[in-house]
């Protein structure tokens, strides 16, 4: 009998361990070549993985197991014969219920006393419908997460192996790094200005919106290509040191909170950077994010400003030493060339890895940042 193994694929870098979240065939059931089979989830996505041949599919672990790459988690027999189960045909209403359905459509729909004709439609015909509408096939019932109810009051449910992996990595950096965070404020008022003056002209030659967050990915590939370290992570005993940027952009979805990563936009204008930003953030909130969509980031990105935060302190995302927090804009009393003025102020925060980053250069960069932003002219040349 011959057989194929079914292993854990390398799902990116960084990556080590994954969780089997689902099996998307029944076990010893006949599958083909390229089938997803198996969901696995890791800190940064899920992925499917399909199987490498045709055959009779065993699994060796179960749901919840956490397992390393390259661990084998089934097995094809690929002498077995059969037949893949079918995928479901969505039937068309039988041919006496769309008479019917047209010959009601044909009628004056005169409404009930309060206005719903829909309601008396119901009322008078749901019996007739209901005997003519094809009964579905039985499909199972979706698992449900068991809650625990006490008499204090309290509930509880098991966590999301997910969550478990992501709480862990969490917990990771704050224990293997030497993570500080330094802050500062910039004047918004120039790119606000810039951003009123051109969205319209902008939506019209390019097709996408002009937003606040590309200004700021523009600022931070400039000042990353003159803060080397900021741009770097250490590997063992060695720093290595990213010529290109590869930005990622925190993105909140229904699952929590995601990564993409926009490859060497330091090569980019604000216009190709934005339409690669607005791809991957509809991706993310489709659930259509692949592994390799948020792998190789350098730098990354976090706007808490869009849910309103005033300040706080962005962890880390490993392997990078580096991540950058925007936040609301808020309008603040200032003191320019000795006059208080009204201006649109925000509050921006740098959490770096202190191991590989001196406090002088974290504090360089993001008032670099500042610069960039407070007159962004040098750097929206050629846009």
């Amino acid at each position: 009998m011959a057989k194929e193994t079914v292993k854990v694929p390398s799902v990116g870098e960084s990556v080590t361990e994954v969780t089997v979240g689902s099996f998307l065939v029944e076990n010893g059931s006949f599958v083909e070549e390229d089938m997803p089979v198996c969901e696995l989830e890791s800190d940064k996505a899920s992925v499917e993985v399909p199987a490498p041949k045709s055959g009779k599919i065993t699994f060796s672990k179960q749901v919840g197991d956490t397992l390393a790459i390259g661990d084998v988690f089934a097995e094809i027999d690929t002498d077995a014969k059969g037949e893949a189960p079918k995928k479901e045909v969505k039937q068309e209403p039988a041919p006496a219920l769309q008479e019917k359905e047209k010959e009601v459509s044909t009628k004056e729909k005169v409404p009930r006393e309060d206005g719903s004709f829909v309601r008396s439609f119901l009322e008078e015909h749901i019996e007739d419908v209901q005997a003519k509408i094809p009964s579905p096939a039985p499909t199972p019932a979706p698992a449900k997460t068991k809650v625990e109810t006490s008499k204090e009051g309290t509930s509880r449910k098991k966590m999301p192996r997910i969550r478990q992996v992501i709480a862990k990595k969490l917990v990771s950096v704050k224990n293997e790094t030497a993570m500080l965070t330094t802050f500062n404020e910039v004047d918004m008022s120039s790119v606000m200005r810039i951003r009123s003056r051109e969205k319209e002209k902008f939506l019209k030659k390019h097709g996408v919106k002009l937003t606040i967050m590309p200004f700021f990915m523009k600022a931070a590939a400039v000042a990353l290509s003159e803060f080397s370290e900021v741009n770097a992570f250490i590997d063992g005993d060695e720093i290595v040191y990213n010529n290109n940027v590869h930005m990622g952009i925190a993105v909140s979805t229904d699952k929590g909170l995601v990564v993409p990563v926009i490859h060497d936009i330091n090569t980019m204008s604000v216009s190709v950077m934005t339409k690669h930003m607005n791809a991957l953030a509809a991706k993310g909130r489709e659930g259509k994010l692949s592994i390799s969509d948020m792998s190789g980031g350098t730098f990354t990105i976090t706007n808490g400003g869009v849910f309103g935060s005033m300040l706080s302190t962005p962890i880390l995302n490993p392997p990078q030493s580096a991540i950058l927090g925007l936040h609301n804009i808020v309008e603040r009393a200032v003191v320019v060339e000795g006059k208080v003025e009204v201006r649109p102020i925000m509050y921006l925060a740098l959490s770096y890895d202190h191991r590989i980053i001196d406090g002088k250069d974290s504090v360089q960069f993001l008032v670099r940042i500042k610069e960039l932003m407070e007159d962004p002219a040098m750097f929206m040349l050629g846009e």
